[in-house]
Protein backbone atom coordinates (compact mmCIF):
# COMPACT_ATOMS: atom_id res chain seq x y z
CA UNK A 1 0.00 0.00 0.00
CA UNK A 2 1.27 3.46 -0.83
CA UNK A 3 0.79 6.80 0.91
CA UNK A 4 0.19 9.80 -1.35
CA UNK A 5 -0.42 13.50 -0.90
CA UNK A 6 -1.87 15.06 -4.05
CA UNK A 7 -5.02 16.80 -2.76
CA UNK A 8 -5.77 19.89 -0.65
CA UNK A 9 -8.67 21.15 1.46
CA UNK A 10 -9.31 24.85 1.93
CA UNK A 11 -11.82 26.04 4.52
CA UNK A 12 -13.00 29.52 3.57
CA UNK A 13 -14.34 31.68 6.37
CA UNK A 14 -15.39 35.24 7.04
CA UNK A 15 -15.86 37.19 10.24
CA UNK A 16 -19.31 38.69 10.66
CA UNK A 17 -20.52 40.40 13.84
CA UNK A 18 -17.71 38.79 15.85
CA UNK A 19 -18.53 35.26 14.63
CA UNK A 20 -17.04 33.00 12.01
CA UNK A 21 -19.04 31.81 9.04
CA UNK A 22 -17.74 28.96 6.90
CA UNK A 23 -18.43 28.66 3.20
CA UNK A 24 -19.76 25.26 2.18
CA UNK A 25 -20.28 24.11 -1.39
CA UNK A 26 -22.74 21.44 -2.51
CA UNK A 27 -21.27 19.08 -5.10
CA UNK A 28 -23.15 18.93 -8.40
CA UNK A 29 -25.32 15.88 -9.01
CA UNK A 30 -23.01 14.53 -11.74
CA UNK A 31 -19.90 14.64 -9.52
CA UNK A 32 -18.36 11.81 -7.53
CA UNK A 33 -20.11 12.02 -4.12
CA UNK A 34 -23.10 13.90 -5.61
CA UNK A 35 -24.92 16.53 -3.53
CA UNK A 36 -22.37 16.29 -0.72
CA UNK A 37 -21.55 19.48 1.20
CA UNK A 38 -17.85 20.24 1.36
CA UNK A 39 -15.18 22.89 1.61
CA UNK A 40 -13.01 23.76 -1.40
CA UNK A 41 -10.90 20.80 -2.42
CA UNK A 42 -8.73 19.92 -5.35
CA UNK A 43 -5.83 18.10 -6.87
CA UNK A 44 -2.28 19.44 -6.81
CA UNK A 45 -0.94 19.96 -10.33
CA UNK A 46 2.61 18.98 -11.26
CA UNK A 47 5.05 21.68 -10.17
CA UNK A 48 2.49 23.35 -7.91
CA UNK A 49 2.93 23.80 -4.18
CA UNK A 50 -0.01 22.78 -1.99
CA UNK A 51 -0.77 26.38 -0.93
CA UNK A 52 -0.73 27.45 -4.60
CA UNK A 53 -3.29 24.72 -5.31
CA UNK A 54 -5.45 26.03 -2.46
CA UNK A 55 -5.41 29.55 -3.89
CA UNK A 56 -6.10 28.32 -7.43
CA UNK A 57 -8.95 26.04 -6.35
CA UNK A 58 -10.52 28.79 -4.21
CA UNK A 59 -10.52 31.10 -7.24
CA UNK A 60 -11.80 28.39 -9.64
CA UNK A 61 -14.55 27.07 -7.36
CA UNK A 62 -15.77 30.30 -5.73
CA UNK A 63 -14.20 33.25 -7.60
CA UNK A 64 -12.93 34.48 -4.21
CA UNK A 65 -9.49 35.84 -3.46
CA UNK A 66 -8.51 35.38 0.19
CA UNK A 67 -7.27 38.29 2.29
CA UNK A 68 -5.13 35.83 4.24
CA UNK A 69 -4.21 32.15 4.02
CA UNK A 70 -2.95 29.89 6.80
CA UNK A 71 -1.82 26.31 7.13
CA UNK A 72 -4.25 24.70 9.55
CA UNK A 73 -2.48 22.35 11.96
CA UNK A 74 -4.50 19.37 10.83
CA UNK A 75 -3.94 16.77 8.14
CA UNK A 76 -6.99 14.99 6.78
CA UNK A 77 -6.69 11.46 5.43
CA UNK A 78 -8.66 8.72 3.75
CA UNK A 79 -8.17 5.25 2.31
CA UNK A 80 -8.94 4.59 -1.35
CA UNK A 81 -9.67 0.93 -2.12
CA UNK A 82 -9.62 1.67 -5.89
CA UNK A 83 -5.96 2.74 -5.78
CA UNK A 84 -5.04 0.80 -2.63
CA UNK A 85 -3.55 3.93 -1.11
CA UNK A 86 -3.87 6.28 1.81
CA UNK A 87 -4.16 9.98 0.99
CA UNK A 88 -2.79 12.63 3.34
CA UNK A 89 -4.37 16.02 2.71
CA UNK A 90 -2.96 19.35 3.92
CA UNK A 91 -5.64 21.70 5.25
CA UNK A 92 -5.71 25.46 4.71
CA UNK A 93 -7.79 28.23 6.28
CA UNK A 94 -8.63 31.17 4.03
CA UNK A 95 -10.16 34.40 5.30
CA UNK A 96 -12.19 36.47 2.86
CA UNK A 97 -13.82 39.87 3.19
CA UNK A 98 -17.33 39.58 4.65
CA UNK A 99 -18.74 41.42 1.61
CA UNK A 100 -17.09 39.16 -0.99
CA UNK A 101 -19.39 37.79 -3.67
CA UNK A 102 -19.29 34.04 -4.22
CA UNK A 103 -19.61 32.73 -7.78
CA UNK A 104 -19.57 28.94 -7.81
CA UNK A 105 -18.20 26.79 -10.61
CA UNK A 106 -20.11 24.07 -12.44
CA UNK A 107 -18.61 21.55 -9.99
CA UNK A 108 -21.17 22.75 -7.42
CA UNK A 109 -24.90 23.35 -7.44
CA UNK A 110 -25.18 25.77 -4.50
CA UNK A 111 -23.32 27.34 -1.62
CA UNK A 112 -24.09 28.74 1.79
CA UNK A 113 -22.38 30.52 4.65
CA UNK A 114 -22.89 28.65 7.91
CA UNK A 115 -21.77 28.81 11.53
CA UNK A 116 -19.40 26.25 13.03
CA UNK A 117 -22.11 23.89 14.27
CA UNK A 118 -24.00 23.80 10.98
CA UNK A 119 -20.72 23.25 9.10
CA UNK A 120 -19.95 20.28 11.33
CA UNK A 121 -23.47 18.90 10.79
CA UNK A 122 -23.20 19.15 7.00
CA UNK A 123 -19.63 17.92 6.44
CA UNK A 124 -19.44 14.18 5.84
CA UNK A 125 -16.04 13.21 7.23
CA UNK A 126 -14.62 13.47 10.71
CA UNK A 127 -11.37 15.02 9.50
CA UNK A 128 -13.28 17.86 7.84
CA UNK A 129 -15.30 18.48 11.00
CA UNK A 130 -12.11 18.46 13.06
CA UNK A 131 -10.62 21.10 10.76
CA UNK A 132 -13.64 23.33 11.38
CA UNK A 133 -13.15 22.93 15.15
CA UNK A 134 -9.43 23.68 14.93
CA UNK A 135 -10.00 26.80 12.81
CA UNK A 136 -12.85 28.06 15.00
CA UNK A 137 -10.88 27.48 18.19
CA UNK A 138 -7.94 29.44 16.85
CA UNK A 139 -9.84 32.36 15.35
CA UNK A 140 -12.71 32.69 17.85
CA UNK A 141 -11.43 31.75 21.27
CA UNK A 142 -7.76 32.52 20.60
CA UNK A 143 -7.08 30.19 23.53
CA UNK A 144 -5.48 27.61 21.33
CA UNK A 145 -1.80 26.86 21.77
CA UNK A 146 -1.73 25.97 18.10
CA UNK A 147 0.27 28.31 15.97
CA UNK A 148 -1.17 28.73 12.49
CA UNK A 149 1.50 29.46 9.92
CA UNK A 150 0.42 32.26 7.59
CA UNK A 151 1.25 32.00 3.91
CA UNK A 152 2.12 35.44 2.54
CA UNK A 153 -0.05 36.02 -0.54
Amino acid sequence: MKVISNLIEAHIFRERNGNLEFLLLKRASYQYYPNLWQMVSGKIKEGEKAYQTALREIKEETNLIPEKLWIAPNINSFYSPDDECISLIPVFAAKVNHNSEVVISIEHSEYKWVNKEEAKNLLAWEGQRKSVDVIAEYFISRKSLLNFVEIKI
